[in-house]
């Protein structure tokens, strides 16, 4: 069996790469390990993501799917202000506002955008060779698929990243996450986040009557609340102002996600020859930025704009490398960067560091904001 693509994981990134490859044109099939993948609260897409989905032709679908966020507000658990910025301030610097969605409900978008069939649930790669023809690719039923060219979107544990790059370890952050959706109106002015010494809690708007939220706190790696993750928070974060409090006490059990929060390195190669790495396959970041899916959409836009102008794919993949890694690179620095000072030991550090982020002048925040996440900050090569 032959294909011109094969990209493996039908996560975001992948997702995303199919369907630009095929509105270019390009033959696509999207191999993905697990056979539900509806698993996942919601996602910010800021504006650079927004122009990246402009670009594969879903922009205004995933517009017109979620909530939005225009201020962005940063309080003290106690219900004071560390920063009470105009109310259209994302969208003055930004161009637009960000949206939130359910991770679902962008899935199902992207999807939704593939010709019938491309996705194979439940198919494994176990290994990948390079052939004279392209890559050979093993499955988990001891079948092979031919490719032209593979596209390794297979997240952080990434076959494909490993066979670029070895072993890829990863690292304990030293904190874990929770995020759940709850049934909350949300007011506008309260969208954004709430902090204490080592924990904070974001809170958006997921449409008129939801709320989307995460909170992260430093705690011992695998650790589960013996009471259930719900009653747990309920408790820890029952003594904060609302909405904090009010939101967890509307949030369903079913609705909440814990996980540990680890690091692993970006991938050292991103390609050789017809094999290239998207989204968290190439470099994972820490979710404090919200940049990690933008990333991905990001990464879909640009491959398949620069497979459509080069003559060959293993150049439009190391022209791809070269355009992505220096932003991208930066990103994940960054956001690791504000990961550990929200997380400082003791906690009077991580206390003093909070504070101080709302004392940065609201004028040099707004401009590096716009480099990051602005529809702007997203360019393709050309």
């Amino acid at each position: 069996m032959s294909e011109q693509f094969v990209v493996v994981g039908a996560g975001i990134a992948g997702l995303a790469t199919a369907a630009a490859l095929q509105r270019r044109g390009c033959s696509v099939t999207v191999l993905e390990a697990r056979t539900d993948t509806s698993s996942g609260a919601g996602i910010s897409i800021w504006p650079n993501a927004l122009a990246a989905l402009d670009e594969i032709g879903l922009g205004d679908a995933v517009r017109a799917a979620g909530g939005r966020v225009t201020g962005g507000a940063l309080r003290w658990y106690d219900g004071s202000w560390l920063r009470r910025p105009a109310t259209e301030r994302l969208t003055t610097a930004l161009g637009e506002p960000l949206v939130v969605v359910r991770r679902g409900t962008l899935a199902d978008i992207l999807a939704g955008a593939l010709t019938p069939g491309t996705i194979r649930f439940g198919t494994t790669v176990t290994a990948l060779l390079l052939t004279a023809e392209g890559v050979r690719l093993s499955l988990s039923d001891n079948s092979d698929i031919h490719a032209a060219a593979v596209v390794g979107a297979d997240g952080t544990h990434s076959v494909v990243a490993q066979h670029l790059n070895g072993t890829l370890p990863h690292r304990y952050a030293g904190y874990t996450a929770w995020r759940g959706v709850a049934r909350y109106r949300l007011d506008a002015e309260l969208a954004g986040e709430t902090l204490a010494p080592g924990a904070v809690v974001g809170h958006v708007p997921l449409g008129d009557d939801l709320t989307y939220w995460f909170a992260s706190e430093r705690a011992p790696e695998g650790r589960f609340a013996p009471e259930g993750e719900l009653p747990y928070l309920a408790t820890r974060f029952g003594g904060w102002a609302d909405p904090v409090s009010a939101i967890i006490g509307a949030t369903a059990p079913g609705e909440v996600l814990r996980n540990d929060l680890y690091d692993r390195a970006s991938a050292r190669q991103w390609t050789r020859g017809p094999v290239v790495l998207v989204g968290d396959a190439a470099h994972p970041m820490r979710p404090h930025l919200g940049q990690g899916g933008c990333q991905g959409l990001e990464d879909a836009a640009t491959l398949a704009f620069l497979v459509a102008q080069a003559p060959d794919i293993a150049g439009a993949f190391s022209h791809f490398a070269a355009t992505r890694r220096p932003r991208t690179t930066s990103l994940v620095r960054e956001s690791a960067l504000i990961g550990k000072l929200l997380n400082l030991r003791p906690a009077a550090l991580s206390a003093l560091a909070g504070r101080a982020s709302g004392l940065i002048p609201e004028a040099v925040l707004t401009r590096h904001l716009a480099t990051v996440a602005a529809g702007s900050a997203f360019r393709l090569p050309y």
